[in-house]
């Protein structure tokens, strides 16, 4: 090996990093054995930062631009190393590059049901699941509180704990929506609203900015289901008598729109009668009480007709 090559090695002119591979926060450039250049360049590409770390404490940190490497643009590193001859000679430092891509299509969802106290089932608990989208905001509060002084720390590394953390604030968030759970599929906009209101502080924690999160889905347990469904109906069942009056008054408004002929006066009259009795809770007396019980009105005469019967008791009308 020439000497110009143990040379090149060792001392480094030019700094970047060339992100070969997607879900990769942090990065850091191999430094072993060799020392900057006084005068050498950083080049940090518009999705990233880079930071300076001196005996693992976080020193410069550098935005997207190309930068010289020198007093004026390392301030900090040059008061934590005490120099005094203004880079004359080359300096280690270790340098961390941070990926400020946005981090999309993240899934998240609740591993067990949630507990909450809603308006009108009382205590439920819910299952959810949907998708967030989150950046890299302050690579100083990052490397201090998760990636440290790793070589590589990817996104699949930080999946875990961003869940866990969802998770446990989203019993709170989804208490604080008083969104009745029978109204939260149509509301689930807003409701994920409130969650990322209530995350937000816990990703700056961790040096992150959450930029998107959505609720694709808030659903009972299978169990609880059942019984919301059964209840359901049972509901629908009481209302059995208003859908019989709703559909007796069809019956009268069809009679009216066909006045001619004594078929639409008895369809009338029979309609009417049978309507009023369905609204005052009474039996239906004579003939009528068989109509009730699956019979029919003529259509000729407008008389009551059996269930079952072929033919008209008063007119003799085949039906």
């Amino acid at each position: 090996m020439s000497l110009s090559d143990f040379i090149s090695k060792q001392f480094i002119r030019v700094i970047q990093w060339n992100e070969t591979e997607d879900g990769v926060l942090a990065y850091r450039y191999p430094m072993q054995d060799m020392e900057i250049e006084n005068g050498g360049q950083l080049t940090v590409r518009e999705t990233q930062m880079a930071a300076f770390i001196n005996e693992g404490r976080i020193a410069d940190v550098f935005g997207p631009g190309l930068h010289e490497l020198n007093t004026r643009n390392l301030p900090v590193l040059t008061d934590l190393m005490n120099w005094s001859k203004d880079f004359e000679s080359p300096f280690k430092s270790d340098v961390y590059f941070f990926s400020t891509r946005l981090q999309m299509d993240q899934k998240w969802g609740t591993g067990t049901p949630v507990t909450i106290r809603d308006k009108e089932f009382g205590a439920v608990r819910l299952r959810a699941y949907g998708t967030y989208a989150y950046r890299l905001a302050d690579p100083r509060v990052f490397f201090t509180q998760v990636s440290g002084t790793r070589e590589v720390y990817y996104v699949s590394d930080l999946e875990d704990q961003l869940r866990a953390m969802i998770a446990e604030r989203m019993a709170g968030a989804f208490a604080e929506s008083n969104v009745p759970f029978l109204d939260m599929a149509q509301n689930q906009s807003a409701l994920a609203e409130k969650i990322a209101g209530a995350m937000m502080p816990g990703f700056a924690k961790l040096g992150l900015d959450l930029s998107q999160f959505v609720v694709e889905s808030v659903s009972l347990p299978e169990e609880l289901q059942k019984v919301l469904d059964q209840r359901i109906g049972m509901s629908m069942a009481g209302d059995i008598g208003r859908l019989t009056q709703f559909e007796t008054a069809e019956s009268l408004e069809e009679a009216a729109q066909n006045p001619g002929g004594t078929a639409g006066m008895g369809v009338g009259l029979g309609a009417g009668v049978a309507m009023a009795q369905s609204m005052m809770g009474q039996a239906a007396p004579g003939p009528a009480r068989n109509v009730a019980a699956g019979g029919k009105f003529c259509t000729d005469c407008g008389k009551a007709v059996p269930a079952g019967a072929k033919f008209c008791p008063e007119c003799g009308k085949q039906q």
